[in-house]
């Protein structure tokens, strides 16, 4: 499970530079805790913080089913496709939330291969 560890650190690694974009556009845009509300560059870090932290469920089980019943590195795979997906949708976001969509794709379905290659693992068993 070797890839599969880095890929998970990969993907928290992810979520904390997300999470240090919405903590440093808190204190850009002068935004007190435990306030949701500020301007709109303020409201997009903390958006995509907090999208992430909703997606973390949907890579990190399936990404450790899919090694363990599928392999180490089709696991792996699929957490660095999630990361990417990740990263391009923050970009897009933080530009234009319009432009979040191919990200979310790219995310989606990394997360949706992950539990495909997961249930195909099982069922081969």
């Amino acid at each position: 499970m070797f890839f599969t560890a880095w890929a998970t650190l990969a993907v928290l690694g992810v979520y904390f530079w997300t999470w240090g974009n919405a903590a440093r556009a808190r204190i850009q845009f002068k935004v007190p805790a435990p306030s949701m509300e500020g301007p709109e560059g303020f409201l997009r870090a903390h958006r995509v913080q907090m999208n992430t932290l909703e997606m973390l469920p949907l890579v990190l089980v399936p990404l450790w089913l899919c090694a363990m019943f599928l392999g180490d590195v089709w696991a792996a795979a699929g957490g660095v496709l999630w990361c990417v997906g990740r990263i391009l949708y923050a970009l897009g976001y933080y530009r234009d939330p319009a432009k979040r969509e191919i990200g979310f794709i790219v995310s989606m379905l990394a997360s949706a291969a992950l539990i495909g290659a997961t249930v195909f693992g099982l069922v081969m068993r």
